[in-house]
């Protein structure tokens, strides 16, 4: 029986391949170079799934990634929180009094900027964090460092020259494991879950403010409302939406009516109804 393949955005030994392991472990891994490539891979068979990065609760949503899942091809099967606990790595040898440049996705530095700030450290982008570590490891130059993961100091052979360097002890990155046969989930009222959506409403006075109307009378919860321009115009804006709750919930499909009212002819579109993680529902 062959092997099925996750893929991910980034080499091996990023965050993503961390997730991938953690809720498919079962799973084979694919690295792809981009969010694009990653999907297309995923849409073409070549992979069976992607695990796509959304949101970040230090550095906020991840870029590039809301424009490009409406036209996936792919829906939402699940969702998961993976904790992101950075590590500054340095070659062989290398000391922290060593280092003055470290280089990682534009995230991670963001989510060590403190950090990179009291050490008087230069952040240097790149396009994963994994990649980082993969470059400074070839390189090697003791005053270039990587903000990365334990795994990747392992696959490239680093020395950790400073754990949890990341600025919140809570960072954590909320992934969507998509597809594109995924089904929606059984509805339970019992179980709790979560329906993503985009859309745009028509250009009429108070039409968001009618629109998610909705969802406040019947009851429903939104955890995430963001906009954004579609196509380089400042006047074409679409939302994305979070809800906790089943498309198949009377109260939500009540919402839904009121919101469908207000949009374009083609402008909602559901992107997945899916169980939620146990990690939104803990207390304490």
């Amino acid at each position: 029986m062959t092997k099925k393949i996750v893929a991910f955005q980034g080499v091996l030994g990023a965050y993503s391949h961390m997730a991938a392991q953690a809720s498919l472990p079962d799973y084979g891994v694919m690295p792809c170079a981009s969010f694009s490539e990653m999907m297309h891979k995923v849409r073409e068979g070549d992979a069976h799934m992607a695990m796509v990065p959304v949101e970040n609760s230090t550095a906020g949503r991840v870029a590039d990634i809301h424009h490009l899942l409406p036209n996936s091809g792919l829906k939402i099967a699940a969702e998961h929180f993976q904790p992101v606990n950075h590590q500054l790595l340095g070659i062989k040898g290398a000391s922290l009094s060593d280092i003055t440049h470290a280089h990682s996705h534009e995230q991670a530095l963001a989510q060590c900027r403190e950090g990179l700030g009291k050490q008087g450290i230069l952040p240097v982008t790149h396009a994963d964090t994994a990649g980082g570590a993969k470059d400074i490891a070839a390189q090697g130059n003791k005053q270039h460092a990587a903000i990365a993961s334990r795994l990747a100091a392992e696959i490239y052979g680093l020395d950790i020259l400073q754990e949890n360097f990341e600025d919140m002890e809570s960072n954590t990155t909320r992934f969507l494991l998509m597809a594109p046969d995924a089904p929606v989930a059984p509805y339970d009222p019992a179980r709790k879950f979560v329906t993503t959506m985009v859309f745009r409403v028509r250009s009429v006075p108070a039409a968001l403010y009618k629109a998610l109307g909705g969802f406040a009378t019947n009851g429903i919860n939104m955890t995430k409302i963001e906009s954004y321009m579609l196509g380089g115009k400042l006047s074409a804006v679409q939302f994305y939406v979070d809800c906790e709750a089943h498309i198949e919930d009377p109260a939500m499909v009540h919402a839904l009516d009121e919101l469908a009212f207000y949009c374009e002819g083609d402008g909602l579109q559901i992107l997945g109804s899916y169980a939620g993680a146990d990690i939104r529902y803990h207390k304490g």
